[in-house]
C-alpha cells in the first residue's frame, strides 16, 4: 500500500498561460498614431509658420488648412495602400511558395532542413521534424511564409482603421498650432502662441509616446527632446525659405 504524496501540489489555472501568450495590437495603433500625429504636429506647424512671414492671417488660414486636409487625406489613404500592397506581396509570394512545394517537393524539403539548421538543430533531429510537416501541405506552405521568406499575414481588415488612425492623428496634430491664427490677425503674435503650443505639445507627445512603449522616463524625455528637435529644424527650414522668397526679387 503506497503512501499518499506529502509534496504539495501546485495547480496552475489552464487560462494563466493562455493569458500571457496573448498579444493586443496597441503596437500597431501607437504606430499610427506617432506617424500621423508626428507628421501633423511638424508639417502643418512649419507651413503656417512660414506663411506668417508674409503678414496675412487668411493666407496662414488658407495655406495651413489646405494642407491640413490634403495631408491627412494623404495620410490615410497612403496607410490603406500600404496594407493592400502588403496582402499583394504576401499572396504572391504565397502562390509561388505552394506552386515550388507541388512541383520541388525535394528542394523544398531540404530548405526546411536548411531553416531549422540555421537554429542550431541537428539534420537528424530536423528529419523527422520535416517528414512530419510536409505531410499537410497548408501547414508545409504556411512554414516556408514564417521561417524562409520572414512575412507576416498582414491583417487587411485593419486596414480602414489604421487609416482612420493616421489620418484623424495628422488632422488633430496639424489643427493645434493654427488655433491661435483663428482667433489673432496680428500673425506675429499668434506665431509665438503657435510656437509655444508647439513645443508643449511636441515635449508631451514625444514623452508619452516612448514612454508607452519602452516604459522607462529617460526613453520619454529622450522622446520629448527628439520630437522637439525635429519640430524646430522643420518649422525653421519652412520660414526661412518663405521669408527669403517673399523678400527676394523672384516675380519683380
Amino acid at each position: 500500500m503506497s503512501l499518499p504524496s506529502t509534496e504539495p501540489r501546485i495547480e496552475v489555472p489552464r487560462s494563466t498561460h493562455a493569458a500571457s501568450e496573448r498579444h493586443s495590437d496597441l503596437g500597431d495603433i501607437i504606430r499610427d498614431i506617432t506617424i500621423g500625429f508626428a507628421d501633423g504636429l511638424t508639417v502643418p506647424f512649419a507651413l503656417t509658420a512660414g506663411l506668417s512671414s508674409l503678414g496675412s492671417s487668411k493666407i496662414v488660414i488658407v495655406g495651413g488648412l489646405a494642407e491640413l486636409f490634403s495631408g491627412a487625406i494623404s495620410m490615410g489613404l497612403g496607410a490603406y495602400l500600404a496594407a493592400v500592397t502588403d496582402r499583394d506581396h504576401y499572396s504572391s509570394e504565397e502562390a509561388r511558395e505552394r506552386e515550388e512545394v507541388l512541383t520541388k517537393p525535394g528542394a523544398e524539403k531540404e530548405e526546411c532542413l536548411e531553416i531549422l539548421d540555421g537554429y542550431g538543430i541537428s539534420r537528424e533531429a530536423s528529419q523527422s521534424v520535416v517528414d512530419c510537416l510536409t505531410r499537410d501541405p497548408e501547414q508545409w506552405i504556411r512554414f516556408m511564409m514564417d521561417f524562409e521568406l520572414k512575412l507576416e499575414k498582414p491583417n487587411v481588415s485593419r486596414a480602414w482603421i489604421s487609416a482612420a488612425t493616421m489620418g484623424l492623428s495628422y488632422f488633430i496634430g496639424g489643427l493645434l498650432p493654427m488655433i491661435p491664427y483663428f482667433a489673432m490677425k496680428n500673425t506675429t503674435h499668434a506665431l509665438f502662441i503657435s510656437i509655444g503650443i508647439t513645443i508643449v505639445v511636441c515635449i508631451l507627445f514625444g514623452f508619452l509616446k516612448n514612454f508607452a512603449i519602452l516604459k522607462t522616463k529617460r526613453a520619454g524625455f529622450y522622446g520629448a527632446a527628439q520630437t522637439l528637435i525635429v519640430g524646430a529644424i522643420a518649422a525653421g527650414t519652412s520660414y526661412g525659405i518663405v521669408y527669403g522668397v517673399d523678400h527676394s526679387n523672384i516675380g519683380n
